[in-house]
C-alpha cells in the first residue's frame, strides 16, 4: 500500500469525493480510446459504468462500516459485476460476413466497472494499475495487431449432391493453407435428387490464388457449383 493514499481511504467527505473523481477519470480515459475508434460504447458510457461501480462499492462499505448493517458488503459489487455482463453484451454484434465485433468494447466496459469497484473500495493502487494495463492493452497492443500482416477471410458458396463431398472440399481447403473459420449448411430438394448448399468462411494463413482454388473445387466430382462471395 502506498502511504500517501492512507488519509483518503476513510469514508469521509474528502475520501468520497476523491473516489468519485478518480472513478470518473479512469472511466473517461478508457472510454476516450473507444470513442476515438467510433465504437458502440464510448466516452460517456465508460464514465457512467466506472462511476456507478464506484458508488455501488462505496455503498456496500457504508452499510457495513458506518451503519453497521449485518450484511455481506461484497453482495452489491457482486451484483454490479453480473449487471456489467448484460451491458457489455449489448455492444457485441455479428456482421453480415459473420465477423464478431464489439468484444473488446464489452471487455473494456466490464473492466472499467471492476476498476471503479476497486477505487470505490479505496484500493487506489489496484485501480490505477488496472487503468494503466487496460490502456496499454487497448492502444499499444491494438496497434501491434493492426501492423501484423494477415490475409483477409473470404467466403465460398458451394452446391453439391453428396454429403461426403463437403468433407473432401474442406480437406482440400485445409491442404491449401486455409482454415475453416465458419460453416453453414442447408439442404433442399430438386426433382428426385437432393441438392445441398454450404457457405464456407475460409481463413488463409498465406496468400492463396482464389481463382485457382475455385477451379479445383468446381472440377471435383459431385460439385454443382462453387463461387466466391464478394
Amino acid at each position: 500500500m502506498l502511504p500517501f493514499f492512507d488519509f483518503l481511504r476513510n469514508l469521509d467527505l474528502l475520501g468520497t469525493v476523491f473516489r468519485l473523481l478518480l472513478a470518473f477519470a479512469t472511466g473517461a480515459l478508457i472510454g476516450l480510446e473507444r470513442s476515438y475508434k467510433n465504437k458502440p460504447a464510448g466516452f460517456r458510457t465508460h464514465i457512467l459504468v466506472s462511476l456507478g461501480a464506484a458508488i455501488a462499492s462505496m455503498t456496500g462499505l457504508y452499510l457495513y462500516l458506518v451503519l453497521k448493517v449485518s450484511a455481506d458488503m461484497s453482495r452489491i459489487p457482486g451484483q454490479v459485476i453480473t449487471g456489467l455482463g448484460f451491458i457489455g453484451g449489448g455492444t457485441i454484434y455479428v456482421t453480415r460476413s459473420n465477423v464478431v465485433r464489439g468484444l473488446t468494447t464489452a471487455a473494456g466496459l466490464w473492466t472499467a466497472g471492476i476498476v471503479g469497484l476497486a477505487i470505490g473500495a479505496g484500493y487506489y493502487e489496484l485501480g490505477l494499475l488496472g487503468l494503466a494495463l487496460v490502456l496499454i492493452a487497448q492502444t499499444y497492443f491494438g496497434n501491434i495487431l493492426e501492423k501484423m500482416s494477415h490475409y483477409p477471410d473470404f467466403r465460398i458458396a458451394l452446391s453439391y449432391f453428396e454429403k461426403p463431398q463437403l468433407e473432401v472440399v474442406m480437406r482440400h481447403c485445409k491442404d491449401k493453407g486455409a482454415a475453416i473459420a465458419n460453416l453453414q449448411i442447408t439442404g433442399s430438394k430438386k426433382s428426385n435428387m437432393a441438392l445441398y448448399s454450404a457457405l464456407l468462411t475460409l481463413r488463409p494463413d498465406s496468400e492463396i490464388n482464389q481463382d485457382e482454388l475455385l477451379k479445383e473445387i468446381n472440377g471435383m466430382d459431385g460439385i454443382v457449383s462453387a463461387e466466391i462471395l464478394k
